[in-house]
């Protein structure tokens, strides 16, 4: 019968009437004991209602916890529906559960660290955080820290060539001078609303984030095709979703004159903007080219198959966390691959 008393390790060992270290080591080193002490004491721990020594407690001793946190860029709630991120966190997690770690999801919408910092043994961060204090944080606090799709000093780090995959991708898809390039951008803007993008509103350095790496891309391929890009044909698209990428794909498909080619910076956005020029009776790709980025499953199966670069987001999460098992500071830039579909 349980017993509503808090009881503590000292507490449970003087009635049980054996030493704090023999219950200590029912719980933690059943090698020390015998069998049948083991049992006894444990049984009557679980009738007294004594799950056993504090963890915590345990943890600050050791120094370790065997916690990971995982700084998501987005909510927790948005991040594990995203594909390209739930196939990452996936990654992390399994390596991470190998080794015997647990995973703390954290949003990268805090302004710090602070609330989790002692209590975990450090920090895979998934994307640069928007919030620049929390940047900044990572880049001080006295924790292994391990960057993924951007770079902190002196820290490991995993990423691929964002702005070369999409040169190439966007590259894929112009064939000739005339064409009418619009630009369906993902977080290009620290916004939550769908709207254009203007070049006085992006940063003198296209290096800051994966997006801005893409458009830099993008602008190198348009550049080296001789394809002008219109002041009003690039879009910010808050998250990679069907409801806001939907909104800037009917705008941009509504235009006179329409655009020709459409550079979208995620599957799910192209995903949609191809359902919006169905609905539009706008013939792919003769009337209107499409490429992706991310090389989810869906984009995969779709018909017609999509153009789009194919990054392992499994295999990326798995390096962070092996970078961080091994406390490496190791930049590690995976491969991806042009996958040429039937939309370009």
């Amino acid at each position: 019968m349980q017993n509503d008393k808090k009881w503590t390790l000292k507490s449970i060992a003087a009635h049980l009437g054996v030493s704090n270290a023999t219950v200590s080591n029912a719980f933690n080193r059943p090698d020390q004991l015998s069998k049948e002490k083991r049992q006894q004491i444990l049984s009557a721990c679980k009738e007294l209602g004594y799950d056993g020594p504090n963890k915590a407690a345990q943890s600050l001793r050791r120094g370790t916890s065997n916690i990971v946190a995982l700084v998501l860029p987005d909510s927790v709630e948005y991040m594990v529906s995203d594909p390209v991120a739930s196939s990452f966190m996936r990654g992390v997690a399994s390596v991470l559960e190998e080794s015997g770690n647990n995973l703390l999801l954290f949003s990268g919408a805090a302004d710090n660290l602070s609330s989790v910092v002692d209590f975990v043994d450090g920090f895979i961060c998934y994307g640069r955080p928007r919030n620049s204090h929390l940047f900044e944080h990572l880049s001080n606090v006295n924790k292994p820290v391990v960057s993924v799709d951007f770079n902190l000093p002196n820290r490991a780090s995993v990423n691929i060539n964002n702005e070369h995959a999409a040169y190439e991708v966007a590259k894929s898809a112009i064939a000739s001078e005339d064409q009418r390039v619009a630009i369906l951008g993902l977080r290009l803007l620290d916004t939550n609303v769908v709207c254009r993008v203007y070049d006085e509103h992006l940063p003198e350095d296209l290096s800051t984030s994966i997006a801005h790496q893409r458009l830099a891309g993008y602008k190198q391929a348009l550049q080296e095709q001789h394809v002008n890009l219109a002041s009003d044909l690039t879009w910010n698209i808050p998250e990679s979703s069907e409801k806001y990428a939907q909104l800037a794909a009917s705008e941009a498909l509504s235009m006179e004159p329409r655009p020709t080619v459409l550079l979208c910076m995620s599957d799910l956005i192209a995903l949609a903007a191809i359902r919006v020029a169905n609905t539009k009776n706008i013939k792919i790709p003769q009337e209107l080219k499409i490429v992706g980025f991310d090389g989810i499953q869906e984009a995969l199966l779709h018909q017609p198959s999509l153009t789009t670069i194919q990054q392992n987001s499994i295999e990326k999460g798995k390096k962070a966390a092996e970078l961080f098992l091994t406390r490496s500071t190791e930049k590690v830039m995976l491969s991806y691959k042009l996958l040429l579909g039937q939309t370009s």
